[in-house]
Parts: C-alpha cells; sequence; structure tokens
C-alpha cells in the first residue's frame, strides 16, 4: 500500500469544475460536504486536497489484447482502490499500453468515484456502540460476484476473503461476517460486488 500513488512533481493545481473552485476557496473543506453537495467530483485533485491521508492498493492488473486492421494491440488494465481507512472508499480500472500509466488512470479514476460509506455496531452480540463494522446486513452485485457483509462483534476481524478484505480494510471496517458466492477468482467483480456492498449502508438512513 503506498501513500498518495506516485511520487510526481509538484505543479499547481488550478480547479476546472465548480467543486474543484469552491475546495480551491475553502468553501467546502470536508469530503463528506463535497459529496454532500451533489456536485459531480471530476478532479482527482479534489480528493486530494480534501483526504490528505488518502491511501491507493492495486488489486489487479491484466494485460488486454485487441485485434485490429494493423495488427494485435496490447494494453494494461489496472485495478485500484483507494481509501483513508476512516469511512471513504473509491474503485477505478484505467487502461493504457504501460503498466505506470496505466495504474496512474486507475487511481485518479478511483478518486472520482470516491464515496462516504456508513459504519456501526449492528451487531446483537456486541452492542458496544463504535462504528467498527457495518449498520446492517448488506449485499453488493457484480458481474457473476454477489458479496453479503453482515455485522460482526468487535474484535472478530474480517472474515472474508483477500480481495474482499484489502476492500474492506481501506474502508476502515473492521469487523465483518462476509459471504461470497460465483466467479471471485475474478477480481474486479470481487472488488466491485464488495465495493456495492458497502455503498448499500447509504441507503438506509441511521440514526
Amino acid at each position: 500500500m503506498r501513500d498518495r500513488g506516485f511520487e510526481e512533481e509538484q505543479v499547481e493545481w488550478i480547479p476546472e469544475t465548480r467543486l474543484g473552485k469552491l475546495v480551491k476557496e475553502g468553501q467546502v473543506t470536508s469530503m463528506g460536504e463535497a459529496i454532500g453537495s451533489g456536485l459531480p467530483i471530476r478532479e482527482s485533485k479534489i480528493v486530494d486536497a480534501l483526504i490528505p491521508e488518502i491511501r491507493d492498493e492495486v488489486l489487479d492488473i491484466n494485460m488486454v489484447q485487441r485485434m485490429t486492421d494493423s495488427g494485435r494491440r496490447v494494453k494494461f488494465r489496472a485495478t485500484v482502490i483507494v481509501g483513508n481507512g476512516d469511512g471513504f472508499i473509491g474503485l477505478g480500472e484505467g487502461k493504457d499500453v504501460q503498466v505506470g500509466i496505466a495504474i496512474k488512470k486507475a487511481i485518479d479514476n478511483a478518486k472520482m468515484n470516491i464515496i462516504g460509506i456508513k459504519r456501526g455496531c449492528g451487531s446483537w452480540e456486541c452492542g458496544c456502540g463504535l462504528g467498527h463494522t457495518v449498520p446492517f446486513e448488506v449485499k453488493g452485485k457484480a458481474g457473476s460476484v454477489t458479496v453479503n457483509l453482515k455485522p460482526a462483534p468487535r474484535g472478530l476481524g474480517l472474515a472474508s476473503g483477500g480481495t474482499a478484505k484489502k476492500v474492506l480494510e481501506i474502508a476502515g471496517i473492521k469487523d465483518v461476517w462476509a459471504r461470497a458466492e460465483g466467479e471471485t477468482r475474478t477480481t474486479l467483480n470481487f472488488a466491485k460486488a464488495t465495493f456495492n456492498a458497502l455503498m448499500n449502508t447509504t441507503t438506509v438512513k441511521v440514526k
């Protein structure tokens, strides 16, 4: 896991969108405000400005081949998650003929897809009242993969497979029961299904 992705030359950010300008001017000061504004996040620098501790992790890199009139073309597809380990997570893909550029595109895409999730203590075995697990049972689906997340008592840890575990960790979930069905060897769909399940924590209002 890397902090802030790749080492890049620092260039002053000049926002091009309305939300970017609000962030640059200091009128929007948190990621929660940015998401709650209803304005689309179309610049990855918005996330960098509001969550300076953002981290990224590469989940998968695949080689994609395509036949064209001029011959076979090869590109790399990277799948990346970003998050702060405290309730914000994004998932993105990127393609390019170079692996490094594909990863950079995926990181930027993940930042522009960032969401805020809800956490709680939905386990009847616990009742500590802390936000360490999902507040209620949620389900996510992508392709043939379905992921069910159930609240777990504090101290259990993440009872889940490798890809789901990475997604849950970077989102800030510390304890959960997870069950996956389908072709879980497809990393992209497994990650998307877990991401969609976390997204569904926001569909029900929690006091």
